[in-house]
């Protein structure tokens, strides 16, 4: 079963297009929407979301098409985004309060052990809250009203490592329930290779792959070859290529290796940085 479902979705800006685009995300997983600054990441979310129309396409979420017609599915899905929309004059406490307005669901019991857990204090005001304090904040909100599937839009950005992590943890922990799936757009790589279980990858508005982490890294190897060696590799079997002076080094189908070469596993970041070097060589 898919969570979500999106095919030959496009959506068309002055200057960039995002699209056609077709992506699942299966129940009980976690999906990292991986790609640079300004591919297209926020985009999707905001029509899965249901925020933005879509000039051609369909979204399904949680089995029915996406968008306002169908509040029932919105209110199985917690939202992070990089920041919190609330007025700075609200108080830890109004946001609960709003919580418990916005959603049938609400669970005040559960929002008040994640304040707890994060050290929020009820009578801070928003505006009073660091840029951490604030996204665990609307973490704890997405999470207080028992939503199936959590959306995470580069939620992680701008923190420092330990509250990285937390939030990491927090992930694993919620997708313990079968039930549970997690959409997590983010241009940190590293977050993405801690605690995802497949890794969808956007350029320029395009998605460039979207497989299962695990599967991906042990697809490719990277190998540092000489110039001749780089050059009797089958071109189908190359994902990019790093020239310099003493030779290429070179991403490859992991049963296209040489004999006798050594080779390395990449990382997501590398496969990322040489899909883009292939692409333009």
């Amino acid at each position: 079963m898919n969570v979500i479902e999106i095919n030959g979705l496009v959506k068309k800006y002055p200057g960039f297009t995002l699209g056609p685009l077709n992506l699942e995300v299966p129940q009980g997983a976690i999906v990292g929407f991986v790609g640079e600054n300004g591919a297209g990441k926020s985009t999707t979310l905001r029509l899965i979301l249901g925020l933005a129309h879509p000039d051609a396409g369909t979204v399904n979420l949680l089995g029915q098409p996406a968008g306002a017609d169908h509040p029932q599915a919105h209110e199985r899905v917690g939202v992070v985004f990089d920041d919190i929309s609330l007025p700075d004059s609200f108080t830890v406490r109004n946001a609960g309060e709003f919580g418990k307005r916005l959603y049938k669901s609400w669970d005040g019991q559960t929002y008040v052990s994640y304040q707890q857990r994060f050290r929020l204090a009820s009578s801070k005001r928003v505006g009073e809250l660091s840029r951490g304090m604030r996204m665990k904040l609307g973490l704890a909100m997405a999470l207080s009203h028992a939503a199936d599937l959590l959306i995470f839009d580069e939620a992680t950005s701008g923190l420092d490592p330990v509250i990285r992590d937390e939030v990491l943890d927090i992930m694993l922990e919620f997708i313990e329930d079968p039930t549970h799936s997690i959409l997590f757009s983010s241009h940190i790589v590293s977050d993405i290779e801690k605690a995802a279980d497949y890794v969808a990858f956007i350029r320029e508005g395009k998605l460039k792959f979207m497989e299962q982490k695990d599967e991906l890294l042990d697809s490719w190897r990277i190998v540092a070859l000489t110039n001749e060696q780089a050059n009797q590799l089958d071109s189908t079997q190359v994902l990019g290529r790093r020239r310099h002076d003493f030779g290429q080094e070179v991403i490859v189908r992991t049963g296209a290796v040489p004999a006798g070469v050594q080779a390395g596993r990449p990382t997501i970041e590398d496969i990322m940085v040489y899909t883009i070097k292939g692409e333009d060589q």
